[in-house]
């Protein structure tokens, strides 16, 4: 896939909605369990910062294939130099190279951004998301047992991490 990364705007709150909520029903990739909105999402869209951006990725027609947010982790200054990272991607973009793209990306900006630390909270069952990050040098830096339950089971959320520098 030929694609190109720019910071979201707010333009693009419906698209990157749409993205979110198509992963809903797989059960391997949020927690939500029901869709949400466009205004559900809006704080979370406004705290995304230059030093926590949320990027888009375009194909060549420029239809949005994925994006990507970096996140505060755990709020304390102690953990100014820590990201949680998020990747969702459009369902005919899955697959494809889309998910490779967007976690090399983020690997060459975050220390642009002051991070040093780069985690992926992801379901212990979404086997090609583990393989993704692994593929990128991620390690498993814990894992939460059966924290996760939706339909009636529980499932395990692996922490997964990579030290920058």
């Amino acid at each position: 896939m030929n694609l190109t990364l720019r910071r979201a705007v707010m333009e693009d709150l419906d698209a990157v909605v749409a993205i979110y909520n198509s992963t809903i029903a797989s059960r391997m990739v949020t927690a939500d369990t029901e869709e949400v909105t466009a205004e559900d999402r809006m704080d979370w869209f406004l705290q995304h910062t230059d030093q926590r951006p949320l990027l888009v990725a375009e194909d060549e027609n420029g239809s949005m294939a994925a994006w990507i947010s970096f996140e505060t982790f755990y709020g304390r200054p102690a953990y100014e130099k820590t990201a949680e990272i998020s990747i969702y991607l459009h369902e005919n973009c899955r697959g494809k190279g889309a998910g490779s793209f967007l976690l090399q990306e983020a690997l060459r900006i975050a220390p642009e951004i002051g991070i040093r630390n780069v985690m992926a909270f992801i379901f212990g069952h979404n086997v090609p998301s583990i393989k993704l990050f692994e593929k990128f040098g991620f390690t498993q830096w814990g894992v939460l047992p059966g924290i996760a339950e939706m339909d009636g089971k529980r499932y395990d959320l692996n922490i997964l991490g990579r030290v920058l520098s």
